[in-house]
């Protein structure tokens, strides 16, 4: 589990530590303030050390894993580039205190760096899940085709989406472990109208429809190709006990009535020892949240939750953290939806 992060000078987001639950963890905030910097950060130095061996938790692989890594996911056209922009040299840290005590690292690296960090505190035991990362897009249509494109040309693609896709294709759980999937699986597969089924020789995915036999994922509607992509990975085991989920704005292309299963979804995740990280400045996705998180500790099931805003401020973002929504504050990102609805009801008038 990771118990805090610790970031300094590092791109837009505010220097601090940030304190995480076991369960929920939610970044609000406008754009531009570093939302999804921190949940790329987070799952890349996780990925590499869900990927090490014994024999490559050492300093010299490290190094350069980390390094390799957070350029391929974040994209800048040097490692350097992600430390806080201002004149002058300087130099990025970044900490991730995990449980066990022996998994934690932390890294550093300066405004010249290229291909390579600091590793100040290397982990001694790896990862034992590997963190998945759900982008505002879905993948699902993108499967078998761009793992294999992606690891052979130079493609301009976060590869978030390589690592993503090539989960969506592994083998489904069975025995104790598909009834368990199966009661997370129920809410989405009614939700999209049927079960998501792959094609073992073409390695395609379709949505099969009871009575009305297959259709092929992309002329399903974007919205239920996103529910489609998170079904597959609870079938496949890689949502399913412990591990880490990292989603940016996972209410991109749903409308309400689909936003409220994902967030009860995304909730029943949490409170199944799946630690979920989500971004996003909808007041609809957050309320449906709240509404998910009391249902579930009515139920005695609760999924301890955390919230983080981001403020732009004249003097750069600040950071509020608190276990409720209402204790981080006034936000701009909800502010301009609470407007809109007073606009509205004082039409008539």
């Amino acid at each position: 589990m990771l118990k805090f992060a610790t970031f300094q000078n590092f791109t837009t987001v505010p220097n601090g530590q940030w304190l995480f639950a076991p369960g929920l963890n939610v970044i609000v905030g406008e754009n531009g303030v570093g939302k999804s910097h921190v949940l790329k950060a987070l799952y890349a130095l996780l990925k590499v050390q869900a990927a090490s061996t014994s024999d490559g938790l050492t300093k010299a692989v490290l190094e350069r894993a980390y390094a390799d890594k957070l350029v391929k996911v974040l994209r800048p056209e040097s490692l350097g580039r992600l430390v806080k922009r201002r004149q002058g040299r300087d130099r990025c840290e970044i900490e991730l205190a995990m449980t066990p005590e022996s998994a934690s690292s932390r890294i550093g690296f300066a405004t010249n760096a290229k291909s390579q960090v600091d590793v100040v505190r290397a982990p001694t035991t790896a990862v034992d899940l590997a963190p998945v990362y759900l982008p505002t897009r879905e993948l699902i249509t993108l499967s078998p085709w761009f793992v294999a494109l992606y690891d052979n040309y130079h493609l301009e693609f976060e590869e978030t989406w390589r690592d993503t896709v090539s989960l969506l294709g592994a083998p489904t759980v069975r025995g104790p472990r598909e009834q368990r999937a199966a009661q997370l699986l129920d809410p989405l597969e009614k939700s999209m109208g049927g079960k998501v089924v792959l094609d073992a020789q073409t390695g395609r995915f379709y949505l099969q429809v009871q009575g009305e036999g297959r259709m092929e994922m992309p002329l399903v509607a974007e919205g239920l190709r996103k529910f489609a992509m998170l079904a597959r990975l609870i079938s496949t085991g890689s949502l399913l006990d412990k591990g880490y989920l990292f989603w940016d704005e996972p209410e991109t292309n749903l409308n309400p009535k689909l936003t409220r299963v994902i967030a009860h979804s995304i909730v029943h995740l949490a409170a199944q020892n799946i630690q979920v990280f989500i971004a996003t400045h909808s007041l609809f996705l957050l309320r449906e949240l709240e509404i998910a998180l009391a249902d579930h500790a009515k139920k005695k099931r609760a999924a301890p939750a955390r919230f983080f805003g981001l403020i732009a401020t004249d003097e750069g973002v600040r950071l509020n953290q608190a276990d409720t929504l209402a204790g981080i504050g006034e936000l701009t990102a909800l502010e301009e939806s609470l407007k809109q609805s007073d606009r509205y009801l004082n039409l008539d008038e």
